[in-house]
């Protein structure tokens, strides 16, 4: 973002025609900050300028909506400096200029920039040493599941130093009603999203304890949203259980899930309420590592 900003000030040069053949000739990366921001340096009306640009973006952005002296006043700049660097940002896309409110909104651009961010931390990458810790924490394997075409498909796992253990060979599918994943897929859809899916869906019975009545898999649904983690026992494979917790998105919708499975033997009623926080817990900390937030629907931790 600062070498955006640098281009929008005109503080880095764009390349001259005759200069096309100097610079495609390879270059040895050099280690720490860009040719751009060494040449600026720390001082120098320059810096400055950046300086003031940056301060008035993160006053702004932590506003709904500012007028320009108090954008000013708050980035300690001068009025008129100000309103010459929100003009600039406007016309990139950086800024919007409400006339009615006369108050100034970050810009498309901004997101646009910011989300690079999130593009950047793959939830799978972020997540390995969390589900790591959680398996070590509770002695059950440990994974981490993506919605995709009305199923779960579990991307990454963490197995457990157990001989008798759960196992999801990464790719593999799981169906929404039947799993601890997908019913948080569900209990997260809006409620016409959610009947249309299984609609689509049906509700297969897998073993005897699947739930194939929509009263019975709406409980189940109701309780995961209200306690932050679902439950399956049973319920796809016979003497398997599964506590699975939500991963939410920038806008608190649901991003992926984490889970913690392992045979009933082992993980008893006791023992699966006792998991279900540590899950709901590393989740939460996943959701913040992606920059993501809790939905308003989701119940305090």
């Amino acid at each position: 973002m600062t070498q955006v900003i640098e281009r929008i000030f005109g503080l880095v040069s764009e390349p001259k025609i005759g200069h096309v053949e100097r610079m495609n000739k390879p270059r040895t990366k050099t280690r720490g900050r860009p040719p751009a921001a060494s040449a600026i340096g720390s001082s120098g009306p320059a810096a400055r300028g950046l300086d003031n640009a940056l301060a008035l973006l993160e006053v702004i952005a932590a506003s709904d909506g500012i007028l320009l002296t108090e954008a000013a006043q708050r980035a300690g700049v001068a009025p008129s400096t100000a309103h010459r660097v929100l003009t600039t940002l406007e016309v990139h896309g950086f800024l919007r200029h409400d006339a009615e409110r006369e108050d100034w909104r970050i810009g498309v651009k901004a997101f646009e920039v910011g989300n690079a961010f999130l593009r950047d931390r793959k939830v799978a990458d972020v997540g390995r040493p969390v589900m790591t810790e959680l398996m070590e924490a509770t002695g059950e394997t440990v994974n981490l599941s993506l919605p995709i075409d009305d199923a779960v498909v579990f991307v990454a796992q963490v197995e457990t130093h157990n001989a008798l253990r759960a196992f999801q060979r990464p790719g593999n599918r799981a169906p929404l009603h039947a799993s601890a994943s997908g019913k948080l897929v569900l209990a997260f859809m809006s409620d016409k999203s959610r009947a249309a899916t299984l609609h689509r869906t049906g509700l297969e019975a897998f073993t005897a304890e699947t739930r194939i009545t929509v009263k019975d898999l709406e409980a189940d649904l109701e309780a995961a949203r209200t306690r932050g983690f679902a439950i399956e026992v049973g319920e796809q494979a016979e003497g398997l259980t599964c506590v699975a917790a939500p991963i939410f998105n920038e806008f608190g919708e649901l991003l992926s899930c984490l889970s913690v499975s392992g045979p009933v033997a082992r993980m008893g009623e006791v023992r699966r309420f006792e998991i279900g926080p540590m899950a709901r817990r590393a989740a939460d900390g996943i959701t913040r590592a992606v920059g993501g937030r809790q939905p308003t629907q989701q119940a305090a931790a």
